[in-house]
């Protein structure tokens, strides 16, 4: 096993004991990347002699005893969280590119912490799509099959975390971006409860969360990441503290006894469930009904007014944002995006004030089960990962969102929401499930996903 594949847990056990180096480390994570970068295409602004030297530093920081809780860990963050001196382009080539002036609150937490942020990620047009289309990044593509899309908006830190590019990576999700790609390669993605991660720019339902190939390390990033920052007023304090590390040995089976797990199937709305995913699931139900939970199919949680809904009042958020642009910039955008906001304009007040309040109608849609259940299982996406070029599933820009039925009323209620590698399509595409809980139980979510991936039966490719 290259040392590139070795998870941040096993990293700082090795740096502990001085079995293992920083700088070999790094060297190992970049030449990964030179292997499979011109494959795969996740990073923007890889800077690998800042990645030394901070490995060097880190070494040093080793010797010293002064180590951090993720020192000489390294790893990426998706580009529109900002580090200082590196233009934020959010996707697209109508951005100004200007170079940040700070770190967010999350890549100042991990950089506090002695992590060695090697690369930012790349991301579609503006973070509104599921999947890698960008009009200023390379397409991204998936390790698995690079014919298909890694997904998104999170493209690049999937893409990067499924090809070893290091144990670590950070991404955003407003309405599954985290939990969307990390379902479609594999991974651990967790969406934490709203606030748990200071964003720097928050706006309702937007997170920041960890995309991993373990709980631990998942877990581990949480907990570095988590505090509150002046900067995101919807931000919390930190969680009391929790062992990640306790991850790592797995969920205890009494753990699971008496837990009331609702199985969600049909989100009630977009595209149908494929009938692979729906067999992995199921699959995936009977593993923890094994321990001891209780499995309680339930009817769908959200509708298609509510979707459509979302879908309008974001549709006139983004069209306001375009129409501020100049003219010269506003032409650089994905074509497929300004054909979705062209219908901006025949939207009424009500129509507007309607979609904003779906936010809130999903949120209690998904607050009521949890008044009767511990926890909510089901797929991540109605699909395995679709062809790369498309910008959406649909192909179709007035049908952008009929594949995060599952994901995004999560975003709107605030819960917690992680996903976790349960299957492969005959065609040996990753199957994921989602497991999301109440409030502030993110670590619970992690438990369960570690449970899953831990008394796994199917095969690997």
């Amino acid at each position: 096993m290259s040392l590139a594949d070795l998870t941040a847990t096993e990293l700082l056990a090795g740096y502990r004991d001085r079995s293992l180096s920083p700088v070999e480390v790094i060297d190992a994570v970049l030449a990964r990347v030179e292997e499979f970068e011109p494959k795969i295409h996740a990073l923007y602004a890889l800077d690998p002699a800042g990645a030394r030297a901070a490995a060097q530093e880190s070494e040093r920081r080793w010797r010293d005893g002064t180590a951090g809780a993720l020192d000489g860990v390294p790893l990426t963050v998706k580009e529109n969280i900002a580090t200082r001196g590196t233009p934020v382009p959010q996707g697209t080539a109508a951005t100004d590119l200007v170079p940040a002036a700070e770190d967010a609150p999350a890549a100042a937490r991990l950089r506090d912490a002695g992590a060695v942020i090697f690369s930012k990620t790349t991301m579609p047009e503006y973070g509104m799509l599921s999947s890698g289309v960008s009009t200023f990044h390379r397409l991204t593509r998936n390790p698995w099959d690079l014919s298909r899309t890694a997904g998104g908006s999170s493209a690049g830190a999937a893409a990067a975390a499924a090809a070893g590019y290091g144990p670590i990576h950070v991404g955003t999700d407003i309405g599954g971006s985290i939990r969307l790609p990390a379902g479609w390669c594999g991974l651990i993605g967790l969406k934490p409860t709203h606030g748990r991660i200071a964003v720097g720019n928050p706006y309702a339902g937007r997170a920041i969360g960890p995309l991993t190939r373990t709980a631990a390390d998942a877990a581990l990033a949480l907990t570095v990441m988590s505090g509150y920052d002046p900067r995101d007023h919807t931000s919390l304090p930190s969680a009391s503290a929790e062992s990640a590390g306790a991850l790592a040995g797995g969920w205890a089976d009494s753990s699971l006894v008496g837990l009331r797990v609702a199985l969600l199937l049909d989100a009630g709305v977009g595209l149908p469930v494929d009938p692979e995913v729906t067999a992995a699931i199921t699959t995936a139900a009977t593993v923890l009904e094994a321990a001891g939970a209780i499995i309680d199919p339930i009817p769908p949680i959200i509708t298609r007014d509510m979707l459509d809904g979302l879908d309008r009042f974001w549709r006139i958020r983004s069209a306001t944002d375009i129409a501020a642009l100049p003219e010269e910039r506003r032409a650089k955008v994905l074509p497929q995006i300004r054909e979705w906001v062209s219908t901006a304009t025949d939207l009424t007040a009500a129509d507007v004030f309607h979609g904003y309040s779906q936010m809130s109608a999903m949120a209690a849609a998904v607050t009521h089960v949890f008044t009767t259940h511990d926890a909510i299982l089901s797929p991540v996406a109605p699909i395995t990962a679709f062809p790369a070029e498309l910008a959406y599933p649909t192909d179709d820009p007035a049908k952008p969102f009929e594949h995060i039925g599952f994901t995004v009323p999560y975003n709107m209620s605030h819960h917690p929401a992680t996903t976790t590698n349960v299957g492969w399509s005959s065609t040996g595409l990753p199957i994921g499930a989602q497991l999301a809980v109440p409030h502030h139980q993110d670590l619970t979510a992690l438990a369960l996903g570690n449970h899953l991936h831990n008394q796994r039966t199917w095969p690997t490719p």
